[in-house]
């Protein structure tokens, strides 16, 4: 096992954080992606149809 000195706390700790930032940061994309997706979605629906198409 690695052996991680005096400063164990501070290094979990800056692990986790990054974790937590990550997994945000990802779980705001997904979000986002839907929301926008729904969007396109109601402007394709509302938009006028073109003859001949």
């Amino acid at each position: 096992m690695i052996e991680l000195g005096a400063h164990w706390e501070f290094i979990v700790a800056a692990y986790l954080g990054t974790v937590v930032v990550v997994a945000a940061l990802v779980g705001w994309t997904v979000y986002d992606a839907r929301r926008t997706r729904g969007r396109i979605v109601e402007l394709e629906a509302k938009r006028p149809r073109r003859r001949g198409q």
